[in-house]
């Protein structure tokens, strides 16, 4: 602004000493200088007789006056000398002068246009330089935010890998652990070749109680490898669409080699028909199922096929149900003392969803809240016989917070709710009575998942989200604790 402005400035000064200059020079140039002539004659006082020029060369003078018969005034006047030169003289002076005044007339509204033109465009750019002015900021505020921000993520994410330092050590110590087993079934597989060729050469019983040894070393190993801590979750795999909004499936985790049967379960309440699919290919591709009538229907979606039976929560009650699908009878019932049912203590998104059954390599367990522990979750360990608890475990969060959970290698996981963007927030410890809060995203494909359990053979997440099956693998940390092996 303040270019432009001086510009203005300039011109309108320059404008005005132009014009006085032009006032004060231009009379003088073309002689209009002018006295006035005053005169008494014939009874006329004060009367103004001509404007005569300054200089008398150049104008008619009064030469003699008298009066006529009849009083009229006769004058006598000599002519100006007709110095033709000098007028001409001045005469060019002037028509110079006039064209320098309209040059400069024409130059001072170039001047003024440009002036004009170059003011709108600084307005122009200032409101620009405003709005960028604006911008800035709101990037520098934004930039400001982003590193707060990538500085607290870069933080968290540094303080979840700092636990994983002595992991990976262990790691270390367990390859060297897995190689000694290799090197020792080798040595074993060795003399057993040699005992093959020379019976009796060998002590029979030290080589077999070597081999047992093994085994039994061996099947611990793989019974930790077989747990872990959850730290991934891998993207919906849709398996099927079928059924309504609400509902359950699952394979059975304790089902002999091949048993690849697939058990279906449409609704939340009033249903006593469960579905039954040879394998998982047929349930996949076609509608060829048997059907299973339930001596009562179910409530919620929290059913769990377990070593050949399913396990309900009965509808309207807090009684456990074992049915022998081999049997197709009802071989144990017991009720889940203090345990809210009918849409008390439900999962967040209803459907009597009080009581959830659950399996993972420890075992059959129960999810439900009771009045005693405020309405939070209690996480129960039931005997997959006779139903009893053999503990129970009390934790912080309201059951009605939850959108789902399941259970993990003795781990409760629960999910910040059931639609829109999900993630697993919430993990309960039963081996060491803690939890914590983790951050590990769910994909809600189909933005309702009204069940998830986990099923420890197959190492996977089934749910159904919304009338589509869905399965989702898992990511689990291992740790080998060599020193009790």
């Amino acid at each position: 602004m303040s270019v432009p402005l001086l510009k203005i400035g300039v011109v309108l000064s320059t404008m005005a000493m132009i014009t006085n200059w032009m006032s004060q020079t231009l009379p003088s140039l073309v002689g209009l200088n002018t006295t006035k002539l005053t005169a008494a004659q014939g009874g006329y006082p004060d009367r103004s007789i001509g404007v005569l020029p300054a200089n008398p060369e150049e104008s008619w003078q009064v030469y003699s006056s008298a009066q006529d018969s009849e009083g009229r005034c006769v004058c006598t006047v000599v002519a100006p000398q007709q110095t033709m030169c000098s007028r001409d003289a001045r005469t060019k002076q002037l028509r110079q002068l006039l064209e320098k005044v309209q040059n400069m007339t024409q130059s001072i509204q170039v001047l003024d246009q440009r002036t004009q033109r170059d003011l709108q465009y600084v307005v122009k750019m200032e409101d620009q330089l405003r709005g960028l002015e604006t911008k800035f900021r709101q990037v520098e505020e934004n930039h400001k935010q982003n590193i707060a921000k990538q500085y607290k993520a870069i933080k968290a994410k540094m303080a979840e890998l700092r636990p994983l330092i002595p992991v990976l050590e262990e790691y270390k110590a367990d390859a060297r652990l897995v190689q000694q087993f290799k090197e020792e079934v080798q040595n074993l597989t060795s003399s057993l070749s040699l005992l093959q060729q020379e019976m009796g050469a060998y002590d029979y019983d030290d080589l077999h109680s070597r081999v047992v040894n093994l085994e039994e070393r061996l099947r611990a190993c793989m019974q930790k490898l077989a747990c872990g801590k959850l730290t991934g979750i891998s993207d919906a795999i849709t398996i099927k669409i079928s059924g309504s909004r609400f509902g359950s499936w699952m394979t059975d985790p304790l089902a002999p080699e091949g048993d690849t049967r697939v058990w279906y379960m449409d609704g939340y309440h009033n249903n006593r028909f469960v579905r039954e699919y040879k394998s998982m290919a047929d349930f996949m591709t076609s509608d060829n199922f048997t059907s299973h009538r339930l001596p009562h229907p179910w409530s919620g979606t929290g059913q769990v096929v377990y070593n050949g039976s399913i396990y309900f929560n009965k509808f309207q009650s807090n009684m456990i149900i074992k049915f022998d699908f081999k049997t197709s009878a009802i071989s144990k019932s017991q009720r889940l003392d203090n345990a809210g049912f009918s849409n008390t203590y439900h999962y967040a998104w209803g459907g009597h969803s009080d009581i959830d059954l659950m399996v993972d390599e420890g075992g059959l367990w129960a999810v439900y809240a009771t009045n005693q522990n405020a309405g939070n979750i209690v996480i129960s360990k039931l005997h997959p016989l006779t139903l009893h608890i053999m503990q129970s475990w009390t934790t912080n969060h309201p059951r009605r917070s939850a959108g789902e959970s399941f259970m993990i290698c003795g781990t409760l996981y629960v999910t910040n709710g059931y639609s829109g963007g999900t993630k697993v927030y919430y993990a309960y410890h039963t081996n060491s009575s803690t939890y914590e809060y983790i951050d590990i995203v769910l994909q809600n494909k189909y933005s309702h998942i009204s069940m998830l359990d986990y099923n420890p053979r197959d190492r996977a997440l089934y749910a159904w989200n919304n009338g589509h099956q869905v399965l989702y693998n898992v990511t689990l940390f291992h740790v080998i604790r060599s020193e009790q092996l």
